[in-house]
């Protein structure tokens, strides 16, 4: 009888025993462990960030940092670490945090916009990317890429269409250029290729013009018609004349591009330069900017008329003046220029 007293006894204290941990292991694993007062914090991990950083990150966002430790590495995390953009959510457990790290990074909107240099795109994306500026501004100057892929020094910037991308957080440098590459291609399918085709035009000369009809106009619903007036001066031979690369050339010129020109004067059209449509007949050898989707639709499906000129409309502002004769033209020049001139603008 006593013998079975103490088994007895000992059968008891185990199973408080083995209760007591089983409830510690739940409330290890499965017990809420957040300390935020928001519903959801996120906390992006870099690529070859080890589980000291991801600690060190997650340490304002967790109540007991030794029982999600011994979780992390119970489920083989913590010797596991993926760069990215992660989720916490208020009052997950361990084991949810853990799941959440180690298999659901989240993907992100990239966007941009009419970059007029691929060091200012490169800027704007390693804002929102793990990559910084230099790194990536030294994979989309890759030379071999270009050549391979059929981009020049001046075409390449028309590789990059304007617009909102999903990426992960954690995306190379590398794979952020290869798919802009893709989403190029795409961009120019075939109903587009078609159009171009019409024109006599290769899809970067179709951005090339695009570029200079966006830094004419902000309207949109002004650019067919714009891009109507350049495709006229070309195709009877006529130079372009356009004042956005003028400013573009100075700004090659003298390799500041964050100078804001209001005005371009007589003796600006004399630069010797490509990109100098005054000086020089035809398409600038490039794009000199990143031209919004809009303003390369508007050249393929431009505006049919017999305008030849244009002129900003100081009556109507972000709207211009067309004429279809040079008489006309300077008629509507003078208005401008006696606008300007009282604005005192001189550069």
């Amino acid at each position: 009888m006593y013998i079975k007293k103490i088994l007895l006894a000992i059968l008891i204290i185990g199973l408080v025993a083995g209760g007591a941990f089983a409830y510690m292991v739940y409330n290890a694993v499965f017990s809420p462990n957040t300390k935020f007062n928001n519903q959801e914090a996120y906390i992006f991990i870099r690529t070859g960030d080890d589980f000291n950083n991801v600690k060190e990150m997650l340490t304002p966002l967790v109540k007991d940092m030794s029982t999600f430790e011994k979780v992390a590495k119970r489920k083989g995390y913590a010797s596991n670490i993926r760069g990215g953009k992660y989720l916490i959510k208020k009052g997950m457990n361990n084991n949810d945090m853990v799941n959440s790290l180690r298999s659901k990074n989240i993907p992100i909107r990239v966007s941009f916009n009419n970059q007029e240099t691929l060091a200012h795109l490169a800027g704007r994306i390693a804002a929102q990317l793990e990559p910084d500026s230099l790194t990536l501004l030294e994979s989309f100057n890759d030379f071999d890429f270009l050549k391979v892929k059929g981009f020049s020094n001046e075409t390449k910037l028309a590789m990059y269409i304007p617009n909102s991308y999903e990426f992960f957080w954690n995306s190379s440098s590398e794979s952020f250029r290869d798919r802009m590459l893709k989403e190029y291609d795409r961009f120019w399918n075939t109903e587009r290729m078609q159009k171009a085709e019409t024109l006599g035009m290769k899809p970067n000369e179709v951005i090339t013009l695009a570029s200079i009809v966006h830094k004419e106009t902000a309207k949109v619903d002004e650019r067919p018609r714009v891009a109507g007036v350049y495709l006229n001066r070309l195709k009877v031979g006529m130079l372009l004349q356009a004042d956005p690369t003028v400013i573009y050339a100075l700004k090659l010129n003298s390799g500041d591009f964050n100078t804001i020109y209001k005005r371009v004067l007589y003796k600006d059209l004399t630069l010797d330069s490509p990109f100098n449509t005054y000086k020089y007949g035809g398409l600038p050898p490039g794009p000199i900017a990143m031209p919004d989707i809009s303003a390369i639709d508007a050249v393929l499906s431009p505006e049919q008329h017999d305008y030849y000129y244009f002129v900003a409309n100081v009556e109507n502002f972000g709207y211009h003046k067309f004429a279809k004769n040079l008489a006309q033209h300077n008629k509507n020049k003078e208005q401008y220029v006696r606008w300007i001139n009282a604005q005192k603008i001189n550069r």
